[in-house]
């Protein structure tokens, strides 16, 4: 596992040990060292230094924290004809065309062109899952997810949700309840990665979950946390008038044309090779759990809780939108 103690890495090493494999890391041993302290971590620096691993061999590798094309060449000169299957968590974010649903063959952004800022993220996912097919062939998974939610999600976009509903009261809830939203939890994920190693799955698969309407994960938070809170609609186009900010301003809002689709993902690949998902309910609670034990997140000077919405801005949003008789 290259890297394997935040996030997708930790769920993905706690979902290998409980099915009994031996798992080894390597990493800085910057990110919550000592989480596994039974599994074998080798210390190291992927960006200049992979000698700790010479002569050694492993039926897989998993690369959870691929981002840099060049860091991604090294791992893979130095892995080639040590492992036997190459698998890279890439992201949604490769694809060039987010206003229409694409499938895993859809066009990828390409790194060499002139590109916004926003997009070099994408192309530089995209150059590195090139890198490990041309090296592997048809022993290269690629793994697209979306957004990734459940424990240990420290973006704040999924756990805002649970948290506020246990708030209760006037809930801003934005959008349409028509709208789609589309995620997939960790846990879920990790098995999915697991299975690529021990089932061969090769090539790309757009890896998150079915699109629901967000009235839908709305009515669940509500149903799981809180069912006395307020649901209170506010549309996009006001909340655009208002100045809130896309994607940043309302957890999981994304009001933006060129990104119609990007809840819309068509997973029909990866359900065919067993994705499979767990009850959504169980999501929130688990997530709501967690976010408890945490503390929950401390706003910032923006009235942000990392990605989430301050009870003051709401307030203000509630009181400026839809205003009380």
């Amino acid at each position: 596992m290259l890297g394997g103690t935040r996030f997708v890495g930790r769920a993905l090493v706690e979902a290998a040990l409980a099915a009994g494999h031996r798992v080894t890391l390597f990493n800085r041993g910057l990110s919550a060292p000592g989480l596994f302290p039974g599994v074998e971590t080798v210390l190291g620096d992927r960006t200049a230094d992979l000698s700790a691993l010479a002569g050694r061999s492993w039926d897989a590798v998993v690369d959870v924290a691929g981002y840099e094309p060049e860091a991604v060449r090294r791992s893979v000169a130095a892995l080639s004809g040590r492992v036997g299957r190459y698998v890279f968590v890439s992201s949604l974010s490769v694809l060039a065309d987010q206003a229409t649903v694409q499938d895993e063959d859809g066009e990828l952004l390409d790194l060499d062109r002139e590109l916004p800022p926003h997009q070099l993220y994408g192309a530089r996912k995209a150059r590195c899952e090139r890198i490990v097919l041309d090296a592997f062939g048809e022993r290269a998974s690629v793994v697209r997810p979306g957004l990734i939610v459940g424990p240990h999600d420290s973006t704040d976009r999924f756990p805002y949700w649970p948290r506020r509903f246990r708030r209760g009261g006037r809930v801003l809830l934005p959008g349409d309840p028509a709208d789609p939203a589309q995620f997939i939890d960790v846990r879920d994920l990790a098995a999915w990665i697991l299975d690529c190693v021990t089932a061969g799955r090769g090539g790309p698969y757009h890896v998150t979950g079915r699109p629901l309407p967000f009235g839908e994960f709305f009515a669940a938070c509500r149903a799981v946390v809180n069912p006395a809170a307020e649901p209170v609609w506010i549309d996009s186009a006001r909340l655009l008038r208002a100045g809130v900010e896309p994607w940043m301003g309302v957890p999981m809002w994304i009001a933006s044309p060129e990104c119609a689709a990007i809840n819309r993902v068509d997973v029909s690949r990866a359900l065919a090779a067993g994705l499979a998902y767990r009850p959504l309910a169980e999501t929130i609670a688990d997530t709501l759990a967690w976010d408890t034990a945490r503390g929950g997140p401390a706003p910032d000077a923006r009235g942000l809780a990392a990605e989430g919405l301050s009870a003051a801005a709401e307030r203000r949003l509630l009181e400026l939108l839809e205003p009380l008789g």
